[in-house]
């Protein structure tokens, strides 16, 4: 039965994608229409669509806070310069009834996503070499010490770091020639700006992976 209703919805949204597609693409949408089905009637008779759909915020609530997770510690992983393939136990301290059982609910997911050996609830203080994380009102901690040289870390993360202020600064010095502000096109100069915002976040996220990693 459940297999049936993804079945039964995935073709209903299918369907529903190539009757919006149809203004902007109506050979190709009119083709997939008919080639995947049987049909009565065509895409270009049929009535523009008009959705009532019922919002479920707690399964929107349960779909944000899974995503946050995995997107949390998967870039912890990258910043960390952690092997793609290593598998890591995710500790997890100070979680409320409702997170630990959403970790009991998707951990096979969680797992799988991002790339962990097991995920366990602990009490007491986090080992040492762990990176911590905080999602909503739990703490993660990511025991990385027997998975990457931490002191080699720490100088790679200062190197990419220093590289990327240094980029910052020439920008500065650019966006600070008033000749070049008047003479450029202003698509470059909103590039330049773009390109420094980019590069801060950037050197802002690795001093936050080096100060996790001085305090491992």
């Amino acid at each position: 039965a459940a297999a049936d209703e993804v079945r039964k919805t995935t073709g209903w949204a299918l369907d529903q994608i190539l009757l919006l597609l149809n203004p902007f693409m109506p050979f190709i949408t009119e083709e997939l229409y008919a080639t995947i089905a049987k049909r009565k009637s065509n895409l270009i008779t049929s009535s523009w669509p008009e959705y009532k759909l019922k919002i479920d915020a707690a399964a929107e609530g349960e779909m944000a806070w899974l995503q946050t997770m995995i997107s949390e510690i998967r870039s912890v992983r990258m910043d960390m310069n952690v092997p793609a393939g290593a598998k890591i136990t995710l500790l997890v301290k100070g979680a409320n009834a409702q997170s630990q059982a959403r970790i009991k609910t998707y951990n096979d997911i969680l797992c799988k996503m991002a790339r962990l050996e097991k995920i366990e609830i602990i009490d007491g203080p986090p080992p040492k070499g762990g990176v911590q994380i905080v999602v909503g009102e739990a703490v993660l901690i990511l025991p990385i010490a027997d998975i990457i040289d931490l002191a080699a870390e720490r100088v790679r993360l200062k190197k990419a770091i220093e590289k990327l202020e240094q980029e910052i600064t020439k920008i500065d010095q650019q966006l600070g020639n008033e000749r070049f502000v008047a003479n450029a096109p202003p698509e470059i100069v909103e590039e330049s700006k773009a390109r420094k915002a980019e590069v801060r976040e950037k050197a802002d996220k690795l001093s936050q992976a080096l100060k996790q990693l001085e305090a491992a």
